[in-house]
């Protein structure tokens, strides 16, 4: 049943371009709702044999395990997000029809990329996603948009010469692309340098994938130069499938975690949490200081990644559902406050929350739990790492990874304070709440992160020691 999660989006593409966009852009709406609620009710209630089986048509196979499905979950609920924001904020008939058909794109490739367990088809979900990816952010067809797609396509196509290199050696040494057949083969295969060299590529292609430093040139642009409704989906669950989550599942299901692989993660991971937050520090644009905090926050899963210990995965996993949400809610009010104001300049802006209440409390509440304080489901999830860190004897990134968390918070209450706190700027005293199509979600997610929080225990026992055991 798995495989349609990715057949469903793609056929529903097909069916909507036959008929006008006048006729359809209604109708496309709804079913991706109906879609993204569907995966998300699914992702949480239905495991075992349901996902599992061939793909119809073409050999390969379609799985998923508890990682897979808290991936679904993350996906369902970033795009009903997304979908709500754009109603609202998207004005043009036609930018809003083609809006939703490549969703659907990007749905049915998002959900490929969790679902497979062959490196190749891997790959080709990876692409998929990526180039709905380029268009999506050069939909609006502004010199910004264009610029962000252009530097985005160029870093995706220097990973994806990294990536298919890589596959081909993998290839060549061990005869197979499956998960189990490559790990076999890599087994008995340890010692060569085409496999050093194969997954030193492997590694390389997705930390530009996924934003990492120093390989993240592309991302502020991209971030920044989208508008509000694409933002919310690169930061909020797009970069994180086709980079994140590849790097868990390659490393510990195909490559196998040992020394070498362990040191690139935790020091890739460290430069990324410092310079990422260091970066955010010097910000006046919204979506830029965010989308550097993403960059931060994405190197604290990859330093979890690289701890390599049982509590170290589980914080890393907690870590990136959590940024999926906080970090989607952080943009979608970034984009609610564009849309009202028309600024992105944080310098001319202040006093906001007396106008728009739901967003400036929403965004107080995303803020902390992105710099890790409790009872917010960001302080669970950092404190696990930091905790994973100190026992592996790993001191020193344990301390990093606190003090980054102080200059999390200090640029964290400094977009809180010049965005929503103080008097109310000049120019801004017809401000309002934003309409029902963002509050909405905003709401959810606020609830997510309070509700994560709270119930730490059984949301860690129930759904995250699983989906790191595995590994």
């Amino acid at each position: 049943m798995g495989a349609w999660f990715i057949l469903i989006p793609l056929l529903s593409l097909m069916v909507i371009s036959l008929f006008s966009q006048k006729q359809m852009k209604t109708i496309a709406f709804w079913w991706i709702i109906l879609l993204s609620l569907l995966q998300i009710v699914l992702a949480i209630a239905v495991n075992g044999n349901f996902w599992n089986g061939p793909f119809p048509l073409i050999n390969f196979e379609i799985f998923a395990d508890q990682l897979s499905r808290l991936m679904l979950l993350s996906i369902g609920i970033v795009l009903f997000s997304t979908l709500l924001a754009a109603e609202s904020w998207i004005q043009e008939d036609e930018r809003k029809f083609n809006f939703y058909n490549i969703l659907l794109v990007l749905l049915a490739g998002m959900n490929g990329i969790v679902l497979v367990k062959d490196i190749f088809t891997l790959y080709v979900f990876l692409e998929i996603t990526a180039v709905a990816s380029f268009i999506i952010i050069a939909l609006k067809k502004e010199r910004d948009g264009l610029e962000g797609a252009f530097k985005y396509l160029i870093f995706s196509s220097i990973a994806t010469v990294m990536l298919l290199t890589s596959i081909a050696l993998i290839l060549l040494v061990t005869g197979d692309t499956s998960f189990t057949g490559i790990a076999a083969g890599l087994k008995a295969s340890a010692s060569s340098p085409v496999i050093s060299l194969a997954i030193g590529l492997y590694l390389c292609g997705l930390f530009i994938k996924s934003g990492l430093m120093p390989f993240h040139g592309w991302l502020p642009d991209a971030y920044a130069a989208s508008t509000s409704s694409v933002s919310l989906l690169l930061a909020g669950i797009v970069t994180k499938t086709v980079g994140v989550y590849p790097l868990i599942r390659i490393v510990y299901s195909v490559f196998g975690f040992n020394s070498p692989i362990q040191n690139v993660l935790l020091l890739v991971g460290a430069v990324s949490i410092v310079f990422g937050a260091l970066a955010a520090l010097g910000q006046n644009d919204f979506k830029r200081i965010l989308a550097y905090s993403s960059i931060s926050q994405v190197g604290y899963i990859i330093i979890g990644l690289g701890c390599g210990t049982p509590l170290g995965m589980a914080g890393a996993i907690l870590h990136l559902f959590n940024h999926s949400i906080f970090k989607s809610l952080l943009f979608l009010n970034a984009g609610t406050v564009k849309a009202e104001s028309g600024l992105r300049n944080m310098d001319q802006m202040g006093g906001l929350a007396g106008k728009m209440p739901v967003t400036g409390a929403t965004s107080a509440i995303a803020a902390l739990s992105t710099a890790g304080l409790p009872p917010l489901s960001g302080f669970w999830s950092k404190l696990a790492i930091v905790i994973a860190l100190w026992q592996a004897n790993y001191h020193y990134y344990a301390l990093i990874a606190i003090l980054a968390s102080i200059i999390t918070l200090s640029y964290m209450l400094s977009i809180q304070r010049r965005v929503f706190f103080g008097k109310l700027a000049n120019g801004l005293e017809n401000i309002k709440e934003g309409g029902l199509g963002p509050t909405l979600p905003a709401v959810i997610l606020a609830a997510i992160i309070i509700v994560v929080g709270l119930f730490f225990p059984l949301f860690i026992n129930s759904i995250i020691f699983p989906a790191g055991s595995i590994l």
